[in-house]
């Protein structure tokens, strides 16, 4: 095995961490006989070789390699190597995406064709791996072929006749789901496959298999599917959860890597993929970092991911249930109601690990889909209660993300905080103490009751670092809190972590316009150290300005500040100052110097500030006017937004709105507060159908495949709203 390794050139090729000179014992260590040596040469083989689906010279090299591996049955373990290779060769590029490469993205896209070029000629060996002795081996071979193979009409007869003669449940989803994989590749089978998965899906002979069939279904034909999917779904739970395990061979091979479609996946609680988001929790998740074989960190990531994989799992009769549900839903996409109900049935289900699922899917839903959603709601609050604490944990982390649609689980949520006090607020190994999801909830819906959580968490000796965006949407009710806010900022050390102590005490103030905590916020601004003495003196401006008149004692520093032209404070001073004093002609100049900074946060920050001056600003029309064609869209609208601010025209402004509307997606919930201020849209205009175009649509305007951000589903229901404000024209303007 591995003849001719040692004459490959691996030093002069790169992977992720940086030589190759490494992958040759990566290679003989998926060949050896100690598992904790294959794993972690698997582990180093992604982390590095094919870091992040990356494919790199080195990559290319190990394909003969790794062939040689999948093909001797003295390996064990060669499951991993064969989807290690459909991962490296399953990339398509598409005549789209060659119109979008650029010249530093060619070599890449040279290697993806090539690994292609190389697997697929390969992948006949596929053939003969279908009925491997090893179960996880047959378990991976399926999507292979359906990936990989030239002739999808060959792979379609080797999946259906293979599938009455395998003993394994779990290979047997994969036989099922590959052909899926073969109908979305190849669209003039589609209809050849559907009509077998709707046999499937009536006749086959477990329930597991049946749920599979309509899975595929649903992503390849959903057209094909029963009128009563729902109560044909929620029976075949039924019927899972009464019947014994399905284990076929009792292997530990992994779950079925491919039998989920990904798209409502969510990231363990914690994670967000929106950079400027609300701070969330930080759950400790397991690292991604490998580098070359002597850095591979114990337990390997591939490990960690079975162990989680087996601790979710344990005890299930099938695992792989949750999965197949999983494709299920992303195959009837849009059909909200019947996915509701769906996961409505699995919220009602005796079995918690159902439930957890359903939990996860629910939040999955909210996120990408509108809809009446008051039950579900209900149903995921009612989680909130039981003793397992994954559910409980699981439901709160949802209900956090939907903001006011959680009203639902108002209830639900007020009786799990009153009956634990102490999980008010979590702790971590690192980084500061954060408020718990359930407290995080129930605040997002300005309930009162969240007021004391609160409270006592302005009492612990560091306060939690998202204390003052909860104020902020508790808002007056949170008012008893501003003593506490005051005090703990009086005592802020003004040293190199003053930041990070003073901002969550210095946004609940914000949120709150305490006017009366002007001396503690003034100290702080006075006494900010140099180390992100910037952030902090931004911080407090912003609350000074808040503060408005009530803060009138700040005047004479801020005038200070605003005759400082040119730093990053001024335009902020001279906001704070509008804010204060009304004095225009003293903020008039800085702002104006600030429209001409070459930075366009500045610029932007600059016009924002105009439009607060309103008609006292108008003298800066025409300089607004010349930024309407600027190559940056967000200075576009902020200059449009402050162009309408201060001199009342609408015909330059709507248009460059509409215009941003179209072009990016993310602008959307800015222009919508501009258009509900005008007031009443007129009917038959194109603001008007632009509107109601936004309302009827099903998606929300800020879903995202494979990645969402904890203010998501708030931003959207937001901009629904303000989309009926402005045309029911309960804004403060006119169109006129």
């Amino acid at each position: 095995m591995f003849s001719g390794i040692d004459e490959v050139d691996w030093a002069s090729m790169e992977h992720a961490y940086g030589p190759a000179d490494d992958v040759p014992e990566l290679l003989r260590g998926l060949a050896s006989a100690d598992p904790a040596e294959r794993e972690a040469a698997l582990d180093g083989m992604y982390g590095a070789v094919h870091h992040q689906g990356d494919v790199y010279a080195c990559t290319l090299a190990c394909i003969p390699f790794l062939f040689e591996l999948v093909v001797d049955p003295g390996v064990q373990d060669r499951g991993g190597v064969v989807e290690l290779l459909t991962s490296i060769g399953g990339f398509d590029l598409d005549e789209d995406d060659e119109a979008e490469i650029d010249e530093d993205e060619i070599e890449g896209a040279a290697n993806y064709a090539m690994a292609a070029a190389a697997v697929t000629a390969g992948a006949g060996v596929f053939f003969e791996l279908i009925a491997d002795e090893d179960p996880g081996v047959r378990l991976a071979a399926p999507l292979a072929l359906a990936t990989l193979h030239r002739h999808p009409v060959r792979v379609l007869a080797l999946l259906r006749e293979r599938l009455p003669v395998e003993p394994d449940e779990e290979v047997r989803l994969a036989l099922v789901e590959a052909a899926g994989r073969v109908a979305l590749r190849h669209r003039p089978l589609a209809e050849r496959v559907g009509k077998w998965l709707g046999l499937l899906a009536e006749r086959a002979d477990s329930p597991g298999l049946r749920l599979a069939a309509l899975a595929q279904l649903a992503r390849c034909s959903p057209d094909g599917l029963p009128g009563d999917v729902v109560p044909v779904v929620a029976g075949l739970l039924r019927e899972m959860r009464s019947a014994p395990e399905e284990s076929g061979d009792g292997g530990e091979h992994a779950p079925a890597g491919g039998i989920a479609a990904r798209e409502d996946d969510e990231p363990e609680p914690g994670q967000d993929t929106t950079p400027d988001a609300e701070p969330v929790d930080p759950e400790p998740l397991p690292s991604a970092e490998t580098g070359r074989c002597e850095h591979v960190a114990t337990p390997t990531l591939v490990g960690q991911l079975r162990s989680l994989s087996a601790q979710e799992n344990a005890g299930r009769g099938a695992p792989w249930a949750a999965d197949l549900l999983r494709t299920l839903h992303v195959g009837l996409d849009d059909r909200v109601g019947d996915r509701t109900a769906l996961l409505a049935d699995q919220l009602r289900s005796p079995d918690r690990r159902q439930r957890i699922d359903a939990v996860r899917m629910s939040g999955g839903l909210i996120r990408a889909w509108r809809g009446p959603y008051e039950e579900l709601v209900a149903l995921v609050g009612e989680q909130l209660s039981d003793p397992e604490p994954r559910l409980a944990e699981a439901a709160s982390h949802v209900l956090e993300e939907l903001f006011g649609l959680a009203a639902p689980a108002a209830d639900a949520l007020a009786a799990r905080l009153a009956a634990d006090p102490g999980s008010w607020v979590k702790t971590w190994a690192s980084g500061p103490p954060g408020l718990s999801s359930t407290v995080k909830a129930l605040a997002r819906l300005g309930d009162a009751r969240a007021v004391p959580a609160l409270a006592g968490a302005l009492e612990l000796p560091e306060v939690a670092h998202d204390v003052g965006f909860a104020v902020g949407h508790l808002g007056a009710t949170a008012r008893p809190l501003a003593g506490a806010l005051r005090r703990r900022l009086a005592e802020v050390e003004l040293d190199e972590g003053a930041y990070d102590r003073a901002s969550p005490l210095l946004a609940g103030l914000t949120a709150l316009r305490a006017g009366e905590a002007a001396p503690e916020v003034l100290r702080v601004l006075r006494g900010a150290p140099e180390y992100r003495g910037e952030w902090l003196r931004t911080a407090a401006l912003r609350a000074l300005g808040a503060f408005g008149p009530a803060a009138r004692e700040a005047v004479p520093e801020l005038r200070a500040l605003v005759r400082r032209p040119g730093t990053a404070s001024a335009t902020e001073a001279a906001e704070a100052l509008w804010a204060v004093s009304g004095d225009a002609e003293a903020v008039l100049p800085v702002l104006i110097e600030g429209l001409q900074s070459d930075q366009v946060h500045d610029r932007r920050a600059a016009a924002v500030a105009l439009g607060a001056l309103g008609p006292q600003a108008a003298v800066v029309a025409p300089r607004l006017r010349g930024l309407l064609a600027h190559e940056e869209l967000w200075l576009r609208v902020d200059a449009a937004i402050a162009l309408w601010e201060v001199s009342g025209r609408t015909r330059e402004t709507v248009g460059a709105l509409l215009t941003a509307w179209e072009q990016n997606r993310h602008v959307r919930v800015r222009v919508a507060e501009c258009l509900a201020r005008m007031g009443p849209v007129p009917e038959g205009s194109a603001a008007a159908h632009v509107l109601r175009s936004e309302l009827v649509s099903v998606r929300r305007h800020n879903a995202m495949d494979g990645g969402y951000g904890s203010h998501d589903i708030h931003e959207d229901e937001k901009l629904l709203a303000l989309c009926r404000q402005a045309l029911r024209g309960t804004g403060k303007g006119s169109t006129s």
